[in-house]
């Protein structure tokens, strides 16, 4: 077996660092930008007095990052050739994921934002694989142009990881359907121009088949935002929707009625490992600047990295660092060459274990920082309250062991 990194994505990296060298990082030091990422980035970043959206210097900041990262030629890397991009693997994402992340704070990688130099784009393969021809090009050539934004809209006020229990109803009324429900932690919605509103059509509850996914555009009549939620990392794009006699057309729906599910997973799967990689490389940070922090502080007369108690914790950390990154390496190439329910288990198995990794190595960095660790002028506060949603959201560590223990007994079926 080879375990080392392809020339190709090495090359890339490097290829990589020398732009964010280049052109990201000038243009993170210029007319104080640095204030998005220092200890004003939370209040830098967020509107308070507009619901805690994000403000719109912040976001147009993030957009001229994307723009110069695609005249480079990064930002689609991952996306097929027909779209301009370069059809990256799994494998390459990951890696390149956890390089990002690695580098700690900064404009190359906002976590936050899903927004990188190199893009993640997870709703590609959905639009690819379920998909008309004609929203195909309304929605990915729009994705670019700016014309079309799409949220996601699967958790409701009762119902988050169980969703085939969803008591969003779309009934067919003639030609159309006709949406009644609500929606919680919709994400995007700030600045969507549609979104993706996953409802029961037919079927039993409890049962994944029967639930289909439609796209609403947000001026649709009925659509509310009611409110978005203050989270524990600002700003929020997360809204409270109520949907009261939606109607939308038949051609509306995105693949085909009643395999909604089937099309949430496509989405959740790849995103899953790569957070799993971003949660990988950001625990390496932590990582690597606590110990950087521990050998130059000097304490009753010799340096911190001296004692036992600082070592071990984070020889600890070194290790699992270590061990998940492998599994995540493994199952992103894995996922290249297998249909992506039949390693299910091994995607959840990286998620939650690289989730509560980067945690654990955030929260111990700002123990071996002492007080100054624990302020806002130190990036790990931000790094745990970023990476703590994962541990809920996309399904939560509970829901991703239960997968695991779902194959491991037999209790659920590999694939389907």
């Amino acid at each position: 077996m080879d375990f080392t990194i392809p020339e190709e994505i090495q090359d890339l990296l490097r290829q990589i660092d020398q732009f964010i060298e280049d052109e990201i990082k000038p243009l993170e030091q210029q007319d104080d930008n640095m204030r998005f990422f220092d200890h004003r980035r939370e209040f830098a970043r967020t509107d308070f007095e507009n619901g805690g959206t994000p403000r719109k210097d912040w976001e147009d900041l993030l957009a001229e990052m994307r723009r110069r990262a695609d005249r480079a030629g990064f930002l689609r890397y991952a996306l097929p050739t027909k779209y301009g991009g370069k059809g990256g693997t799994n494998l390459g994402m990951a890696i390149i994921r956890e390089h990002l992340a690695a580098k700690g704070l900064g404009l190359h990688n906002d976590l936050q934002n899903e927004s990188a130099v190199v893009g993640n784009f997870p709703t590609v393969k959905m639009w690819e694989r379920y998909g008309t021809e004609a929203q195909k090009k309304q929605f990915l050539d729009g994705m670019f142009s700016g014309e079309t934004r799409v949220a996601f809209g699967l958790t409701e006020p009762d119902h988050g990881s169980d969703a085939s229990w969803l008591e969003t109803r779309a009934i067919r009324d003639g030609d159309d359907w006709v949406i009644n429900g609500q929606k919680r932690f919709n994400s995007g919605l700030h600045n969507a121009t549609h979104d993706l509103v996953f409802a029961r059509t037919s079927g039993e509850e409890g049962k994944p088949k029967g639930i289909s996914c439609f796209i609403v555009p947000v001026e649709a009549e009925g659509f509310s935002v009611d409110f978005m939620w203050w989270t524990l990392n600002m700003p929020s794009d997360h809204a409270e929707v109520t949907l009261s006699d939606v109607r939308v057309p038949a051609d509306a729906m995105l693949g085909a009625e009643g395999d909604g599910l089937a099309l949430a997973n496509t989405f959740t799967h790849e995103n899953r490992i790569r957070q799993a990689a971003s949660g990988v490389g950001a625990a390496q940070y932590c990582i690597n600047e606590s110990v950087k922090y521990a050998n130059k502080r000097i304490t009753f007369g010799q340096p911190l990295s001296t004692r036992q108690a600082i070592q071990w914790p984070l020889a600890e950390l070194q290790t699992e660092c270590e061990m998940v990154r492998n599994l995540v390496y493994k199952t992103a190439h894995e996922l290249d060459s297998t249909h992506h329910m039949e390693i299910s288990d091994k995607v959840a198995m990286c998620n939650y274990r690289a989730n509560r990794l980067v945690c654990n190595a955030a929260d111990q960095a700002i123990q071996v920082h002492g007080g100054v660790g624990y302020t806002r002028h130190m990036p790990f506060e931000h790094i745990y309250r970023h990476h703590r949603r994962y541990r809920i959201t996309e399904g939560s560590e509970e829901i991703q062991i239960r997968r695991v223990a779902q194959v491991l007994f037999g209790h659920g079926r590999p694939r389907g």
